[in-house]
């Protein structure tokens, strides 16, 4: 690893690994961007995976990695954004400052990451409908955490674009998608008329125009993962 490490460090001290089309990819390149951090982007062959992803992320075998220098590499896109955020703390901050916030915003994090993960991956038709049923509900839940976290602000992070926004944000293409292919709204003005406008203005943010992908990468990347061994 340590071969690897010094590698990794010859041209840039920060370096992803991803796979285009991937929202947890997504998230890192957000948040880079977002804090203006030069990094290096590698992209990834999920169906052949590489050495690099191999060593560098050997249990769960996924991207995103960041490397960073010579610290050991980090997986999962929550646990980088927060890295990140560390790292910069004083360059577009990410979570709330009060501890009791930023807790409440991790666990929305991971519900709503193992929501969306079940939601996006299952082709099993009637499984989809009911997760529909499941995602309705938890974005009516999602509006209520949004009028209290944002507090009458244009994000959930207030007046900018903060943790909660990225997480739920880099999805926004991909509904865009679920739309076309399959005429469901994730997010709908009549149930969900702040998520709708905090909706348009993300899309509207110059770093979301610039990083979150089409929705033919999505269809393709989407594919991809289905086709993949279970």
């Amino acid at each position: 690893m340590h071969l690897l490490q010094i590698s990794m460090t010859q041209k840039c001290e920060m370096k992803l690994l991803g796979a285009t089309g991937s929202v947890f990819v997504t998230r890192a390149k957000f948040v880079l961007k977002l804090k203006s951090i030069e990094y290096e982007y590698i992209e990834e062959d999920l169906c052949n995976k590489s050495e690099l992803l191999l060593t560098s992320n050997p249990v769960l075998q996924r991207v995103p990695v960041l490397f960073h220098a010579n610290e050991p590499p980090i997986a999962e896109s929550l646990a980088i954004i927060e890295y990140l955020d560390e790292i910069q703390p004083d360059v577009h901050p990410l979570l709330p400052s009060d501890p009791s916030e930023r807790a409440q915003c991790r666990v929305l994090a991971y519900t709503f990451d193992t929501m969306m993960k079940e939601f996006m991956l299952t082709d099993d038709k009637e499984r989809r409908e009911h997760l529909k049923e499941v995602v309705i509900k938890g974005f009516m839940m999602l509006e209520q955490v949004f009028n209290k976290l944002s507090k009458g602000k244009a994000f959930f992070g207030g007046d900018d674009i903060g943790y909660l926004d990225i997480v739920v944000g880099c999805f926004l293409g991909w509904f865009k998608f679920y739309e076309i292919v399959f005429n469901f709204k994730v997010i709908e003005e009549a149930r969900n008329p702040r998520l709708a406008q905090w909706g348009k203005r993300m899309w509207s943010h110059e770093v979301a125009r610039s990083v979150i992908p089409s929705q033919e990468i999505h269809m393709n990347f989407l594919n991809m993962l289905r086709g993949l061994p279970k």
